[in-house]
């Protein structure tokens, strides 16, 4: 089965404004689903499960981050199936709305002391629907991308989205930085938490502009354009069917970049603050100074991989990761700033250089008519299996043993697993021919 097979080329201007719709409207909806993360880390324990120690209020917060991700196969199934039937664009303003209510809706929810029981259920409801919202978004953003790339920039131009997500971080956190700077605990605490989901209204409004705008590719077109056969009703079937090994191991590549990196940006937040003694202030400060490291990593790996190949850039980078991820909270312990921010650059680039190939190695896994369900699910599979547990296990193993070791051997663990995925995944040898001619097996592995 020919994966990429000579694709019909967009224009020069209909691949830049791929490229920026799928940047944007990205990084708005990673804005929107990290700025739950920080609060679920800084003040959505006490405010929506109080009574409880700080562990488990802790806990209990960050379970419901993790619902977000239990959420989001089943969005990656379902926009996906419409995605490849319908098209990306529709899906995409879908996910885009689905994401901008729920955060918005979550900025105004009444806290516990207010309505009770309500509160919580509610809040897990909400963090359900941005779940559904992300799901869609990755995949749809991804095809929209690669899909108009000029023929030999799969890896640049698909790093667009990727981008996306560490631009999200930055402005969520350059958002919480002067509310935790400026406003007293007391003042935080009741509002100003509120603050960054109640922004998102107007970002929603200026990315759906954007996306509006954008056109199907040419690529999705011609699939349209074919005759459809029996079993192309239902891609995701096809999928499960003839692809699941590649959906497997597609995910296990994901599993350490996204665990490692939502354990980075959520759970160190509340480790230096309850452990090393540092303010939200101090560790906001170094994650958003890390974050312009994050995306050199991407934009270089991308870059890399169009010109050496997908599969060589991500062993070298996965194998990177397991020493980042050995060194990342020794250095943290050393409590030296100055140290600590080396452990955050050094982290950030390595996760980056993981995450640049990401987009266009998982969108040449697959044929045009059923990419948006494969590429979706292999994504999230690894999402929930890796950033949806992350912050809790850290928290737990901590908890339970009392030192950063625990959690070390946790990063090693799932870092060893996503080299051993990449290494067992065949994949196409995308940058070294301009028309990247690649044939998968019947199971694509």
């Amino acid at each position: 089965m020919t994966v990429l097979d000579s694709p019909p080329q967009a224009s020069a201007e209909a691949a830049r404004k791929a490229a920026l719709g799928s940047f944007v409207g990205t990084a708005i909806e990673w804005y929107d689903f990290f700025i739950y993360g920080t609060a679920a880390a800084l003040v959505l324990g006490p405010q929506f499960f109080p009574g409880s120690s700080d562990v488990a209020g802790t806990l209990a917060a960050f379970a419901t981050l993790a619902v977000g991700f239990i959420a989001r196969p089943i969005g990656g199934v379902v926009m996906g199936h419409f995605g490849d039937k319908i098209g990306r664009k529709s899906m995409l303003v879908t996910s885009l709305l689905l994401m901008g209510f729920a955060t918005v809706a979550i900025g105004l929810l009444p806290n516990f002391d207010a309505i009770g029981v309500a509160a919580p259920i509610l809040l897990v409801t909400l963090r359900f629907i941005q779940g559904l919202g992300v799901g869609g978004e990755w995949g749809g953003a991804v095809l929209v991308a690669t899909e108009n790339a000029p023929a030999g920039k799969r890896g640049l131009y698909g790093a667009a989205p990727q981008l996306g997500v560490p631009a999200g971080v930055l402005i969520a956190n350059l958002v919480y930085l002067p509310l935790t700077a400026f406003l007293s605990e007391e003042a935080f605490n009741s509002w100003g938490w509120r603050v960054p989901f109640l922004m998102s209204a107007v970002l929603v409004v200026v990315a759906l502009w954007i996306r509006l705008g954008l056109e199907e590719s040419e690529e999705f077109k011609a699939t349209k354009e074919a005759p459809a056969e029996a079993d192309e009703k239902m891609p995701i079937l096809e999928v499960l069917t003839k692809h699941w090994k590649t959906v497997l191991l597609a995910g296990g590549t994901f599993i350490a970049t996204n665990g490692i990196a939502y354990a980075y940006m959520v759970y160190v937040l509340k480790y230096g603050e309850s452990e090393l003694g540092y303010s939200k202030t101090a560790m906001l400060s170094l994650l958003i100074a890390s974050c312009p490291f994050w995306m050199a990593g991407m934009a270089y790996s991308a870059w890399r991989s169009d010109i050496v190949g997908r599969r060589n850039i991500y062993i070298k980078a996965s194998a990177a990761l397991v020493v980042a991820a050995a060194l990342f909270f020794p250095l943290m312990d050393t409590a030296i700033l100055p140290v600590m921010l080396l452990a955050m650059v050094a982290l950030g680039f390595t996760l980056g250089c993981c995450a640049g190939p990401q987009s266009a190695l998982f969108a040449e896994l697959f044929p045009a008519k059923i990419r948006y369900s494969g590429a979706s699910l292999g994504y999230q599979v690894g999402a929930i299996l890796g950033g949806g547990l992350a912050p809790m296990i850290a928290t737990s193993l901590f908890a339970a043993t009392g030192t950063s070791m625990s959690i070390t051997g946790y990063f090693v663990l799932i870092a060893l697993i996503s080299l051993m995925s990449i290494l067992l995944l065949r994949v196409p040898s995308a940058g070294t021919s301009t028309e990247q001619k690649q044939s998968l097996s019947q199971e694509g592995v």
